[in-house]
C-alpha cells in the first residue's frame, strides 16, 4: 500500500484521536496506586488500566480504519483483513507502566501506523501534561507546533537517557553491562533512566533529551516515536535487527538529536557500532 503525505497526515490524526481517548481514564487513575500484576517477571508490570486503555484504542482504530490490524502490547495481534488491511497499528496503551503505577509522571500512550513495512504515521501522547506528539510523512509536531530535534553536539554537554542495563542484560553479562553503563556515566554530562522509551524518544525529537539508547525493546515501544525523531531531523538507528527487516522490529535502538557527533561519542563502543572509518 502506497501512503502519500495527505494519507499519512490522516492516519496521524486517527492515532491522535485514539490516544487522546484514553486521557481522562489515565489522568483519573494516576496516583491511585492501582493493583499491579506482572507478565514475564517482577520487572514487567501491568495494571487494569493498561488493558482498558488498549481496548479503548482498539475500538477507535476499528471504527476509523475498518479492516486494519492492531498489534498491541496487552492484546496481541487482532483485526480482520479487509480493504484497509495493509495498515498495521502498533499500540502501547501505557509505555512506562512502572512509573504510572507508583505515581511518577513519565509515561505515555504510543500508537504507530505501518504500511508496506514502513512507519507512515504515529502519535505519542503524554496524558499528565496533555502533550500530543504527532508524526506523519509531512513532519513532526507537539501540540500542533512543528518540532526540531536540536541539542548538544557532544557527550560532555549532552543528556543521555537509557534503561540499560536491565535485569536480563545484567544476568547475561553483568561485568560487561556495568562497564558499559559506567562508560556512559563518565562520558555524558547527565545520565537519566526515565522509564518510557516512547516518551524519551519524543523528547529527543523535541530537543529536550540529546541521546537515547535501549538494546532491548518491543515494536510497540518505538514505532510511533522513531518517525517522530526522523521527521524532526534527529537520527534513529535500529540495533540488532535481522538484515532487511523493518526498523521498528529491531530489538534495540540508538537515537540522537540532529548535529550530535556520534562518531566521537562513547556510544559507538557501548552500542557495538562499527568504528568510524572502518567501512563496516
Amino acid at each position: 500500500m502506497n501512503v502519500d503525505v495527505p494519507a499519512s497526515r490522516e492516519l496521524a490524526g486517527i492515532a491522535e484521536l485514539a490516544a487522546r481517548a484514553t486521557g481522562d481514564r489515565l489522568r483519573t487513575a494516576f496516583r491511585s496506586r492501582p493493583e499491579v500484576d506482572t507478565k514475564r517477571d517482577m520487572h514487567d508490570p501491568v495494571t487494569e488500566h493498561d488493558r482498558a486503555a488498549e481496548e479503548t484504542i482498539r475500538e477507535v482504530l476499528a471504527k476509523e480504519t475498518p479492516g486494519s490490524v492492531v498489534v498491541g502490547e496487552e492484546g496481541g495481534e487482532g483485526g480482520e483483513q479487509g480493504a484497509d488491511g495493509d495498515i498495521r497499528w502498533y499500540v502501547d496503551p501505557i509505555d512506562g507502566t512502572a512509573n504510572f503505577a507508583v505515581g511518577l509522571p513519565f509515561f505515555c500512550v504510543s500508537i504507530g501506523a505501518v504500511a508496506g513495512g514502513e512507519v507512515v504515521a504515529g502519535a505519542v501522547y503524554d496524558p499528565v501534561r496533555d502533550e500530543m506528539f504527532s508524526a506523519s510523512l509531512g513532519g513532526a509536531t507537539c501540540d500542533g507546533e512543528r518540532i526540531e530535534s536540536r541539542g548538544a553536539g557532544r557527550d560532555a554537554t549532552a543528556v543521555v537517557a537509557t534503561s540499560y542495563p536491565n535485569a536480563r542484560e545484567l544476568e547475561a553479562d553483568r561485568e560487561g553491562a556495568l562497564r558499559r553503563f559506567g562508560q556512559m556515566v563518565d562520558a555524558f554530562a547527565t545520565l537519566r533512566r526515565p522509564g518510557s522509551a516512547a516518551l524519551t524518544l519524543a523528547h529527543v525529537a523535541a530537543g529536550w533529551t540529546d541521546v537515547a539508547y535501549d538494546p532491548s525493546i518491543n515494536a510497540w515501544d518505538v514505532t510511533a516515536a522513531l518517525l517522530l525523531v526522523r521527521q524532526a531531523g534527529g537520527t534513529y538507528l535500529p540495533l540488532g535487527g535481522e538484515p532487511g527487516a523493518p526498523d521498528h522490529e529491531a530489538p534495540g535502538y540508538l537515537a540522537h538529536v540532529g548535529g550530535f557527533d556520534l562518531a566521537g561519542s562513547v556510544m559507538v563502543e557501548v552500542a557495538g557500532l562499527p568504528a568510524p572509518g572502518s567501512g563496516a
